[in-house]
């Protein structure tokens, strides 16, 4: 029976199977995602640590989060994405148990730095990327805007709980919990998570079967076994691109996506919020608003990616952003009024909405190194959030207040707005392709 007899004999193609458990996997990854804001506050109560130090673990995290993750993309070609993701979640577990034995500032930097930014690095975005190329021929956006919601409704499922649990009992069983949640889904990664299409005698969803005598179509191919090591693999993918001007565009405007989510909201409207006297976990209860509207928009975004010039998307998600961003020092007080519903309704729309697009201008531009392409652009916006992160930190302990991190932010935005407006729309044509190795 052929690949395609096969695939038409099932009711449900394997590939969205292999889709439900990344999605369940991206949301048992994305728990220390909501942590570091909520447990900032009783970890400084604890042990006197300053929002500097805090913030210097969360950026190490953040900069291997974003630094593992073309690695990791080239190490899913190399070794199967089934090995790759459940080390990763075994990592993540690890280091969020381990965290509840530490008494001095270095070892929350080996818990939350080291080992937590190595795992969800290894889960990063560019997770749905690969699943998406690998296993969709068709409806690529979409699958990869249902993905990257795993993240959203990650910090949907924990971040309620982690903000609870770290005021009563306290922060030492909200870690645990997120340990719980990384390592609940390795057993279904193991057993459901295929490698590629062949390995269940299915051709990708939506390729239909070359005509007789005709080549097979690339997307059937596994992109997996061109270089025998990995990081070999991804430093030549990036040799590659750095001399395509998209690829440094995108880059720019990444960064300054993660700049404007992980490393300033995601890290510091918590603290930001009790600043002005709102309780941590009503401040925590808007973040997870935020993760509901985020898997509405980044679904959205993946749906009008398959269909819109994904530069214009993107210019005008930054654009919106920053305005949120302009407005936010007016709406935070010690209590929830609507102006501050309507901003987090709005900014979770807009979360990452920007992966859907980024990631189809990677693919359109550079073809099948675009999963490994992506994982680079997602390290420029890692690191972009670590820059955040820390100097947010530093405002904070120098002005007494957040006001000067929004406003520089947005500013950001506008930047990106117009970096992304501008990227050619003969990009593919023009900018010279990557040559496969033999």
């Amino acid at each position: 029976m052929s690949a395609t007899e096969t695939s038409r004999g099932r009711r449900l193609h394997p590939a969205w199977i292999v889709a439900a458990v990344a999605f369940l996997a991206l949301v048992g990854a994305a728990g220390f995602r909501a942590a570091p804001g909520v447990l900032m506050v009783p970890l400084q109560q604890e042990f006197g640590w300053s929002t500097t130090v805090l913030s210097a673990a969360v950026s190490i995290n953040l900069v291997l989060f974003g630094l593992t993750a073309p690695f990791a993309a080239a190490l899913m070609e190399r070794f199967g994405i089934r090995a790759v993701t459940a080390t990763a979640l075994v990592l993540i577990g690890a280091g969020s148990a381990l965290t509840v034995l530490v008494n001095q500032s270095w070892q929350i930097l080996l818990t939350w730095g080291l080992l937590i930014g190595l795992g969800t690095g290894s889960m990063a975005l560019v997770f749905a990327a690969t699943i998406a190329n690998t296993w969709f021929a068709k409806s690529r956006g979409l699958v990869i805007g249902i993905l990257t919601a795993g993240s959203a409704a990650g910090q949907l499922v924990f971040l309620p709980f982690i903000a609870m649990l770290a005021q009563d009992p306290g922060w030492r069983q909200a870690s645990l919990l997120i340990a719980a949640g990384a390592l609940a889904v390795v057993p279904l990664v193991l057993k459901f998570l295929k490698n590629s299409p062949a390995d269940v005698g299915v051709l990708p969803y939506g390729e239909t079967a070359p005509e007789e005598g005709s080549a097979a179509p690339s997307a059937a191919e596994p992109e997996s076994g061109r270089s025998s090591n990995a990081a070999v693999r991804a430093l030549q993918v990036l040799k590659r691109a750095s001399k395509v001007r998209t690829f440094w565009a995108l880059v720019a405007g990444f960064a300054i996506c993660g700049a404007t989510t992980n490393g300033l909201i995601g890290t510091h409207f918590i603290p930001s919020a009790h600043d002005h006297g709102m309780a941590e976990t009503t401040a925590a209860g808007l973040l997870a608003v935020v993760g509901i509207f985020d898997i509405v928009g980044t679904i959205a975004s993946g749906w009008l990616t398959d269909r819109f010039n994904p530069r214009i998307l993107l210019a005008v998600y930054y654009q919106f952003r920053g305005i949120g961003l302009l407005v936010l020092p007016l709406l935070l007080s010690a209590t929830v009024q609507p102006s501050m519903i309507v901003f987090v309704v709005i900014y979770g729309l807009d979360w990452v909405a920007t992966v859907p697009p980024t990631a189809a201008i990677c693919r359109k531009t550079f073809g099948a190194d675009g999963s490994v392409v992506f994982g680079w652009v997602f390290a420029a916006h890692q690191l972009g959030a670590a820059a955040a992160a820390l100097g947010a930190g530093a405002i904070r302990d120098a002005t007494g207040q957040y006001t000067y991190a929004w406003f520089g932010a947005a500013a950001m935005c506008t930047i990106a707005a117009v970096i992304s407006a501008t990227i050619r729309k003969d990009a593919a044509a023009r900018e010279p392709q990557p040559v496969a190795a033999a």
